[in-house]
Parts: C-alpha cells; sequence; structure tokens
C-alpha cells in the first residue's frame, strides 16, 4: 500500500484501481484518461466500458473481475464480494488482509459513480410503472455506501464537478488524494444517496396501489404523504437570519425554479429577509398574465398595479404608496425594460425580481450598485411547509382562483363592468396580504392595504388610513368574510361602491341588507384566502 502520510501527515494514499459506471458520461474520457496517465487501472461496467474503449483507454470489464457475467437485464452486475469486498477491507487490518488473500479479492480504491435518474424518470408524464421500477438504481447505491463507509482507505466520486479539482490534487500529490478529500467525498456520497432514497420513498408513497408495469405510474394526488421526508442540499450560507443573532442559510431543491434558484446578476449578497419579501412579491405578481409590478415590504403588498407596460405599471404601484415604498422589493411578470429601469433607480429599492432584464436596464441598474437583481424561473405550486415546536404543518399550495362567472352577485345592484374588473383584480392582491386583509383597488391599482390586523375592521379603517390616492369609487376585497356588518360599513363609508368577499358568515343577510341600504354591489367567492 503506497502512502503519502509519512511524508506530509495529510493521509493521502495512491489511487491504483478504481471502478468507473457513470449514468451521466460528462467529463468522463477526460477524467479516466487522466487517472490512467497516474498508472490507475480502470475497472468499468456496461456503456461506461464501452464508452472508455471507444476512447482509446484500456479497460478490464467487471465480469472479469467478480467472474460473473452481467445478468439480469444488468440488476446484477457490480453485487459480488470481490467489488465490494475490495472496496470494504480495511488496509492494515491483519484479519480482513488475511480474509481478501484467501478469496482472491484485489483493492479498490477509488468508484466512480453517478446514479440512474430516477427523478428524471419520475417526472415524466406518463411514465411506465415498470419502467419506473426498473430506473431505482441499487447496485450504484451499494457501492457508493461501500466506498463512503471504508473513506479511510478508498475515494468515492460522485459529482463530475469534482473531476477537475481531484486531477489537480492527484497531479500535485504523486496520484495520491488526502484523507480530508476522501473525507469530504464520503460525506458528499452519503448525502446523494439519502436524497436518492427520499426522492425514491416519496415517488413511490404518492401511487395507492403498484398498478401492472405497462400501465402509468399515476400518483394519487389527494392524499398527504405518510411521512414526510425534506431533503435539500445547503445552496448557500446567509449572513444572519430575521435578526444578526440568527443563524441562516437557504436551501434549494436543485430545479433552479423559483426564488431559491434564481441567478442573481448583481448587488449585495441577498439577506434572508431579502429572499422572503421576494418570494412574496414574485407569488404574487404570477397571479396576472397581463404586465404587473408588486412592490413588497415585510411580505405585504404595500402597491400592485397592472398596465399596459411595465413602466405604466411600476408607476401606478408606486403612487399607491410611496412611503412605504422605500427600501422594498419589486417583482415584476414580465422583462424589465430601459424606460422602467429609469424610472425605477429613483427610488431605494432592496431587490427585484423578474423573468428578466434588458441589457438597457442593466446597464441603467448597474450604477446601483447594491441593488440586487435575481432573474427567476416560474416554478411550480408545490405543498407548503411551516415549522411548529415539536413537529411540521403540511398544506397545498393556494392555488385557488376565481373568474367572473363563479361569483355570486348577493345585492340589488350588481357590479359595473369597470366596478367587476376591479374587484377581480382586488381579489388577487388580498389573497397575498396577510390576514386580517382588506385591499381597496380601482382599476387594477391597489388604493389602500390594511394587512394583519387582529380586527377585521381595523383592517377596514387601516387600509383606508394607508391611501394616499382619493378611495371614492373604488372597490375594497375581503380575504376572509365579514362577521357583522361593520366591516362592511366601514369599507363604504370609505368609499368603496362594490365589495368582494368569500360569504359564508351566519349574519351573511345582515351584511347583504347593509350593503343594500348603501347602495353598495356585493359578490361573494366561495372561497377564502387566509394568509397566516
Amino acid at each position: 500500500m503506497s502512502s503519502a502520510m509519512d511524508a506530509n501527515g495529510t493521509g493521502a494514499k495512491a489511487i491504483r484501481r478504481a471502478l468507473l459506471s457513470v449514468t451521466d458520461k460528462t467529463g468522463l474520457v477526460e477524467f479516466a484518461r487522466a487517472l490512467e496517465g497516474f498508472g490507475v487501472e480502470l475497472i468499468s461496467t456496461g456503456g461506461t466500458a464501452k464508452a472508455l474503449r471507444e476512447a482509446g483507454l484500456k479497460v478490464k470489464d467487471i465480469s472479469e473481475l467478480t467472474g460473473f457475467p452481467e445478468m439480469l437485464d444488468g440488476r446484477v452486475k457490480t453485487l459480488h464480494p470481490r467489488v465490494h469486498g475490495g472496496l470494504l477491507y480495511i488496509r492494515g487490518n491483519a484479519e480482513h488482509e488475511a480474509a481478501v488473500a484467501a478469496h482472491g479479492i484485489e483493492p479498490i480504491d477509488m468508484v466512480v459513480v453517478n446514479l440512474y435518474a430516477f427523478e428524471k424518470t419520475a417526472a415524466q408524464t406518463s411514465v411506465a410503472f415498470g419502467h419506473l421500477i426498473e430506473n431505482i438504481d441499487i447496485g450504484g447505491p451499494s457501492m457508493v455506501r461501500s466506498a463512503a463507509k471504508n473513506f479511510e482507505d478508498v475515494a468515492i466520486v460522485t459529482r463530475v464537478a469534482d473531476y477537475a479539482a481531484l486531477i489537480e490534487e492527484l497531479t500535485g500529490n504523486a496520484g495520491a488524494l488526502t484523507r480530508a478529500t476522501r473525507w469530504r467525498l464520503a460525506k458528499q456520497a452519503f448525502a446523494l444517496t439519502s436524497a436518492y432514497d427520499t426522492a425514491i420513498a416519496n415517488t413511490l408513497d404518492r401511487i395507492a396501489d403498484a398498478p401492472a408495469p405497462d400501465a402509468p405510474a399515476s400518483p394519487d394526488t389527494t392524499q398527504l404523504p405518510a411521512t414526510l421526508r425534506i431533503n435539500l442540499p445547503l445552496a448557500q450560507a446567509l449572513r444572519y437570519g430575521e435578526n444578526p443573532h440568527q443563524r441562516a442559510a437557504l436551501y434549494s431543491d436543485g430545479s433552479g425554479k423559483g426564488i431559491a434558484g434564481a441567478a442573481q446578476l448583481q448587488g449585495k449578497e441577498l439577506s434572508f429577509n431579502n429572499l422572503v419579501d421576494l418570494d412574496a412579491c414574485w407569488e404574487l405578481v404570477q397571479e396576472f398574465e397581463e404586465p404587473a409590478v408588486i412592490i413588497v415590504k415585510h411580505t405585504n403588498p404595500c402597491g400592485a398595479a397592472t398596465g399596459a407596460t411595465i413602466l405604466d405599471a411600476y408607476q401606478k404601484a408606486l403612487a399607491a404608496d410611496p412611503v412605504s415604498a422605500f427600501g422594498g422589493v419589486i417583482g415584476i411578470n414580465r422583462e424589465v425594460d430601459g424606460a422602467a429601469a429609469e424610472e425605477i433607480t429613483k427610488l431605494f429599492v432592496e431587490a427585484i425580481a423578474a423573468p428578466g432584464f434588458s441589457a438597457d436596464a442593466r446597464e441603467r441598474f448597474a450604477a446601483k450598485k447594491n441593488l440586487r437583481l435575481v432573474e427567476v424561473r416560474a416554478a411550480e405550486p408545490r405543498p407548503v411547509v411551516k415549522q411548529v415546536s415539536g413537529g411540521l404543518l403540511l398544506q397545498d399550495a393556494d392555488t385557488g382562483r376565481v373568474t367572473e362567472s363563479e361569483l355570486k352577485v348577493v345585492t340589488w345592484r350588481p357590479p359595473s363592468a369597470e366596478e367587476l374588473r376591479s374587484l377581480l383584480f382586488a381579489w388577487r392582491i388580498c389573497k397575498h396580504v396577510k390576514s386580517n386583509a382588506i385591499v381597496y383597488a380601482r382599476d387594477g391599482q391597489t388604493l389602500g392595504v390594511g394587512a394583519g390586523q387582529m380586527s377585521r375592521v381595523d383592517a377596514a379603517r387601516f387600509g383606508a388610513m394607508k391611501a394616499v390616492l382619493p378611495l371614492q369609487g373604488c372597490v375594497a376585497a375581503s380575504d376572509a368574510f365579514f362577521p357583522f356588518p361593520d366591516g362592511l360599513e366601514t369599507v363604504a363609508q370609505a368609499g368603496a361602491t362594490a365589495v368582494i368577499q368569500p360569504g359564508g358568515s351566519v349574519n351573511d343577510d345582515k351584511v347583504i341588507s347593509a350593503a343594500d341600504k348603501l347602495g353598495v354591489a356585493m359578490v361573494f367567492t366561495g372561497i377564502r384566502h387566509f394568509r397566516h
């Protein structure tokens, strides 16, 4: 056994024999050629061996090592004592050395493995159940775990991204890897198998009854999982949490979508609070098909608007509450152009989330070096997880929407066409405001937002108090029903001529009667949008 430990104290051990079996062959040939240059014997399986041979590399087939051919359609090829014994035996342990010598087992010093793409297969529409099951890797995770467990003697390589750094270390260390590197690789390996098993368990957990092999592996979406498994890698360490004395970090699902997967184009490091606020404004701005801009402060929209252009929408959103907008974050559902960027630079803004920024916009924003620009790809709605002491709460994402045809007019006066458009706009905004919530709006523009109040009447009063634009002739949205007429009367006194609310109170008749007396048109949605 060759070791550089005595020379430099790093626990470096030379790589003499490597087993390569990968699904993702990116960079494989270059890495294998580098190993061969250090005199490493290459052992491989199936398609990996074929790719290496076609590149002119000398490769020993796994069947030569085990004495058995690959069998059962490739289900069995590396599950053999000469593979796992070569990985697991402790070098220098007299009993282990005697056992491997007696059985003709030779050491394997490195394993290069990545696994069947189970998650990619599971994501396919109408994937056959049998095909899904065949993409559960058995031999790969077994080798990964064996090699990682014996990291003192074996290097386990599971990421293509590590190839270049490993070649560099091997080059500078006479074909050896340090103990620190082997330990880092082992931790990555166990994280990989944990995530892999979590993905399999979560996928199969959603399939109520095992269908026939050629039938679609359709998930049962009516049930929440029997076991909640969350396995996300660290994406970014944050300076601190909501406050400087709290530690914080961002973990990502790896999809590259949503705020967690956004690409930061410029600006200071994103903070915990930036990310929370960006997520709030990004979720809300996705409610709209037309150009829309949302300005958020502490997760609540202080200004929101749609317009003919992003510039138009921004100017309307800012006009709704220019004082609260200072130091806020902005969500935009279109590529930001130069004209909008020029106007936004006049305001102190912490961060902007958008699907893109034109070159002209980037040039204008560059003068604001601390302004964080994040380019976001829309993510599919996911279940929402919240922590409580001793456990977690899980619920479906609130994807509920209402259309004009689903509204129920309950007053003698129906809303006008103009009022109806404003009501639907206000309802979408109200969905994303902390309860109790009242939103005043008109013509695709918020006028006042009453957020997070303990009383619905107070929310109505606070929203009116926050208004800087005239409220007369506006509409109002309430995220839950009015339990008494006083809330309805408060929004009417503020200037609202039409109201949208879920309905469902035992006092609905009294609230409707109050609306009729005041000449206020009112519609019920039949759906509530509490946001705690």
